[in-house]
């Protein structure tokens, strides 16, 4: 019981990542959209910045994957 507790809080850092990809996303299309000149560089940032984030939701499933099998 314990162990299902631990793993649904920590599951729970998975949800402010996707809230700041899509909100990463959002923005790189507003500044493409406005400068239709810069879109290489504000894309390659934007993966750069999607990777980054998508590391804090793969840390918090690690995380509880092994709360729920190892402990």
């Amino acid at each position: 019981m314990t162990n299902a507790l631990a793993a649904a809080i920590a599951i729970m850092g998975v949800m402010p990542s996707a809230i700041g990809e899509g909100l990463i996303c959002a923005k790189a299309l507003e500044g493409i959209s406005r400068n239709p000149e810069a879109y290489s560089k504000i894309r390659s940032s934007m993966i750069l910045a999607c990777a980054l984030d998508e590391t804090t939701a793969i840390y918090s499933l690690l995380i509880s994957i092994l709360c729920l099998f190892v402990a």
